[in-house]
């Protein structure tokens, strides 16, 4: 059996010892990510920093001979516990793999290490005229290893899709430390099987992701946003009914509940109407003289839609001022109580206001307090429920709401998540959407992938 300092002595052989951290409190905090879970019953025998593929291979080979696992972990900012330690092991800290290793212009390309933030590389395509849309809500510090491993939406999905479709081709270190390349430099490849689909939201369970191309676009010109407020939900969806009717197709078609805009306007005063039942975070982009005729449309469809009070924007301080005030709603939320839990749970966008009122119903019952946003184009909502944990019956009545939301969920043709993954926090309410053969074969497929279980193991199932 392999002991701590003999593991300890094997990882020190092959990275710099700076590399290789190994006091408790340091092992402590990397055990742990932003799902915000009670309690911490097991922490990591190492946590290391790798900076380079050869490394990984390394690290990984010494933990396939030993049998031990090895959790990846970006930023840690995933928030259904995809990068916890359950059973020891080594924590593979992706920090110093941050460079953006070439964008192609004529290409449309960007290839990049798993270390990269998402909001950098944004920033650096569009100095270039190039765009990267994937926007995790917290893209000012999550990576591109995390986005693709749990495969990562955002507000702008309804337009240009997420993470999954701007891969197109990933270099994996499989879990005996051999170099899977799963696709090409290419827009389009029919060339055999789509490996790469199956490490897109795979948590870090079959391969690590230690390289990745992806696809970019022209930057849109010009970009507006308009912020309407309705006396109901069900308007509020009926208005992005009638907008997409009228063929327009914004980027985002996003909405925050009345508790939503209550709390940010409580702790971040942004201007919000907060007596209104919901809002709707409208953006459009595109060619300058498109987007104001795209956006007069929109304004004329919302007035008729019944919105009872309507804010837009007319520059770029104006558009971000709108955008701070949707993206602090999580860190709002959080002042609420010690601690704060949030889902992704989505539904066919004909069922989001009896989802959105469901949830509300859910927790009236159990006596929680829940703010929700969510981007209303795709039916997925964030419920974001303060709790303390320390109180052990608030605890037992939110798993109690979780389990019901879930049911609901399902009940109404959803799924239990759209972009944040499954984690530890999910896997025990999986099988209520996914079909049993599908398990088995995502089991076969992970028996296949990583046969000693040394990969992220227990997570999604």
């Amino acid at each position: 059996m392999l002991t701590k300092t003999r593991l300890i002595k094997d990882l020190e052989k092959i990275l710099p010892r700076a590399n290789v951290l190994t006091e408790l409190e340091e092992r402590y905090v990397y055990s742990q990510d932003a799902a915000n879970l009670p309690d911490i019953k097991k922490i990591a025998d190492a946590v290391v920093f790798v900076e380079n593929i050869e490394e990984v291979q390394q690290v990984v080979k010494t933990a396939s001979k030993h049998k031990i696992p090895v959790i990846c972990r970006g930023a840690g900012t995933n928030v259904v516990g995809a990068c916890t330690v359950e059973h020891g092991g080594i924590i593979l800290n992706f920090s110093r793999m941050n460079k953006i290793l070439e964008i192609n212009r004529q290409n449309m390309t960007a290839r990049v290490q798993p270390g990269v933030i998402v909001g950098e590389l944004q920033k650096q395509a569009e100095a270039l005229g190039l765009y990267y849309p994937p926007d995790p809500s917290n893209l000012a510090v999550s990576t591109i290893g995390g986005s693709i491993a749990q495969s990562s939406g955002g507000a702008r999905t309804f337009k240009y899709g997420s993470t999954k479709d701007y891969i197109l081709d990933l270099k994996v270190v499989m879990a005996n430390g051999e170099i899977l390349q799963t696709g090409s430099n290419t827009i389009k490849n029919a060339t055999g099987y789509n490996l790469g689909s199956l490490f897109i939201g795979s948590e870090g369970t079959l391969g690590i992701i230690v390289e990745a191309t992806v696809k970019l676009i022209p930057k849109p010109q010009t970009r507006q946003v308009v912020m309407a407020y309705f006396d109901r939900i069900s308007e509020a969806v009926n208005a992005v009914d009638s907008i997409i009717e009228q063929q327009i197709f914004p980027t985002t078609l996003d909405f925050m509940d009345k508790n939503a805009l209550q709390t940010v306007e409580k702790f971040y005063p942004s201007g919000l109407l907060t007596d209104k039942e919901a809002a709707l975070i409208i953006e459009i982009d595109g060619f300058a003289a498109a987007v104001d005729y795209q956006k007069n449309i929109i304004l004329s469809i919302l007035q008729n839609a019944k919105a009872s009070a309507i804010q837009s924007s007319s520059n770029e301080e104006e558009y971000n001022h709108i955008w701070r005030a949707r993206r602090s709603s999580m860190g709002a939320c959080a002042k609420l109580k010690p601690n704060v839990t949030t889902d992704d749970v989505i539904v066919p966008r004909q069922n989001l206001a009896k989802l959105v009122l469901g949830i509300r119903k859910i927790c009236e019952k159990y006596n929680l307090e829940v703010c929700m946003v969510g981007h209303v184009g795709d039916g997925s909502v964030h419920p974001q429920i303060p709790i303390d944990y320390r109180d052990e019956d608030e605890y037992n009545r939110l798993k109690l709401a979780k389990s019901e939301i879930y049911d609901l969920t399902s009940k109404l043709g959803g799924i239990l998540s759209g972009e944040h993954g499954i984690g530890s926090a999910k896997r025990d309410y999986i099988n209520m959407v996914v079909n049993p053969l599908a398990l088995e074969y995502m089991r076969m497929i992970k028996k296949t992938f990583d046969p000693d279980n040394i990969l992220n193991p227990y997570k999604i199932f």
